[in-house]
């Protein structure tokens, strides 16, 4: 038997097929544009996606003649939701989490409503990315989609919709809707009423392994799957990451080093805080049971390495373009083991947690005519794990302690960067096995609502590590010393932006 993840994500959506014992078995891509008609704007073709995630399940599910596929789970991407017509036609295209245009929305209904309120019944503060404040855009901007729209789908519930079931929405993805109260595990009323929005145009909650329903024989012979399919709840993609890396216990987090940089613990009651609310740290339902999360991100990240190979590689560029290594391979061979002496505030992009400042701008300190290149670059990776370093600080004041990092992505491949971050955080960083974490995460979660077993114990079978690299000393102590320093940049930028 075997059970296939699918990771529906902003660019391309992935199946992967695993057996009984956690072994991958088969895998399939595909990607999808996203379209900006708009500055500021970005959104997706929602049937695009669907018919993109029906072939990679197709080309998977086509490697499983010796290991029938029984369970199914979704992970996706946060916040993007499809608007539904009477007629099961798309009215509007999904707006994904960097779409922009409602955050002015975003903070005035939020002053009306109460930031605190809203924070106290979602765990989320407000900002543009959230489904609640892209609704009330399309409410008030587009009412004729709006009057006209029998249900709005995110992700998880809209394939689970396009593949017969009654849809249904894991809490952990609901959590970042902004509209779902994590404390009663139900879509939020008052909130509800604020939008004038009924609760039937959503999909039922339900928490992460929970059985949504079973795959008509119709739909699954179109797939290539065998009768009696189960498809499981699955959940937001950082947590279903996080899940398939091992992260199954209070006191440990994955550290999701891609295109964003992005932090997920876990941890084993709801924690509400000043500090937490104030640094824009969420508190939502976990993929496991009884369990919750927050995600701390630099949206920087790693796209901080692509903008020093788009404007400083030239020569690595061109010796990839001959040699066919990667690019990124030969960039980092240039990276300095000792500490770069300078400083980099990250802000590339808006900035992400704990300070939500899409205005900020990014700023490279300490250079001079003997600055080297590898100087820069090594700096460019050290201001993204201070961010990171910033917001496990937040956490831990809080109450929500790493003791425990496992890296996954394809920032996690290099042991030079990872060597970097844990000597920037202090902390060891383990690398997990898994490549594609996600799709693991929500395959256990199938899996374990197929045969019974705990998905924590499937966690423990499935997951193996590769590489656990503890902090250099030396270079610790200075990056600590650093760190203070590292903590006066964003407000002197900030001050200097403002008064520009």
């Amino acid at each position: 038997m075997s059970c296939l993840g699918l990771d529906i994500g902003t660019s391309g959506c992935k199946a992967v097929l695993f057996d009984e014992n956690g072994v991958q078995l088969a895998s399939a891509y595909r990607e999808y544009p996203v379209v900006s008609p708009h500055e500021g704007w970005a959104e997706l073709d929602s049937s695009l996606v669907a018919e993109r995630c029906f072939e990679v399940i197709r080309e998977a599910a086509s490697h499983s003649a010796g290991d029938p596929v029984r369970g199914i789970g979704i992970s996706s991407q946060g916040e993007a939701f499809t608007t539904m017509g009477a007629d099961d036609e798309i009215l509007w295209n999904a707006m994904v989490s960097s779409d922009l245009r409602a955050a002015t929305i975003a903070r005035d209904w939020s002053e009306e409503f109460g930031r605190m309120r809203l924070y106290e019944k979602t765990g989320h503060t407000p900002a543009s990315i959230f489904t609640l404040f892209k609704l009330l855009w399309l409410r008030d901007n587009r009412p004729y989609v709006w009057e006209n729209a029998r249900a709005f789908y995110c992700f998880e519930d809209f394939i689970q919709h396009k593949l017969g079931l009654d849809p249904a929405i894991s809490w952990c993805l609901a959590g970042r809707t902004v509209m779902f109260n994590v404390r009663e595990h139900c879509w939020d009323q008052e909130i509800l009423d604020a939008v004038g929005l009924d609760a039937s145009k959503l999909a039922r909650p339900i928490p992460s392994g929970a059985v949504a329903g079973v795959i008509p024989s119709s739909v699954a012979q179109s797939l290539g799957l065998p009768d009696g399919v189960i498809v499981v709840a699955g959940g937001h993609d950082q947590c279903c990451g996080a899940l398939g890396a091992g992260v199954a216990s209070s006191g440990k987090a994955v550290y999701g080093a891609g295109t964003v940089d992005c932090i997920t613990p876990a941890f084993s009651s709801p924690i509400f805080s000043e500090d937490l609310m104030s640094n824009n740290l969420a508190t939502y339902d976990y993929t496991v049971g009884g369990m919750y999360t927050t995600v701390a991100y630099s949206l920087t990240g790693g796209n901080i390495l692509k903008w020093f190979r788009d404007e400083l590689g030239a020569v690595e560029v061109a010796e990839a373009a001959r040699t066919g290594v990667n690019p990124y391979e030969l960039i980092l061979n240039q990276l300095d083991s000792s500490p770069s002496g300078l400083l980099v505030l990250p802000y590339w992009t808006p900035s992400g947690t704990p300070y939500f400042d899409s205005q900020v701008k990014g700023a490279i300190l300490g250079l001079r005519m003997t600055t080297s290149r590898s100087q820069i670059l090594r700096a460019l990776l050290e201001g993204v794990a201070f961010e990171m370093r910033l917001n496990m600080d937040i956490l831990a004041r809080s109450g929500v302690h790493v003791n425990e990092l496992v890296a996954i992505g394809g920032g996690a491949k290099d042991l030079r960067c990872l060597q970097l971050k844990a000597d920037v955080l202090g902390k060891p960083i383990a690398r997990a096995a898994v490549t594609e974490a996600g799709c693991m995460g929500v395959a256990m979660l199938a899996m374990a609502a197929y045969n019974g077993e705990s998905v924590t114990d499937i966690a423990k079978r499935w997951v193996s590590i590769t590489d656990v690299l503890e902090p250099n000393s030396s270079n610790a102590n200075f990056y600590n010393d650093q760190f203070e320093t590292y903590m006066k940049l964003y407000p002197t930028m900030k001050e200097l932006i403002s008064n520009s």
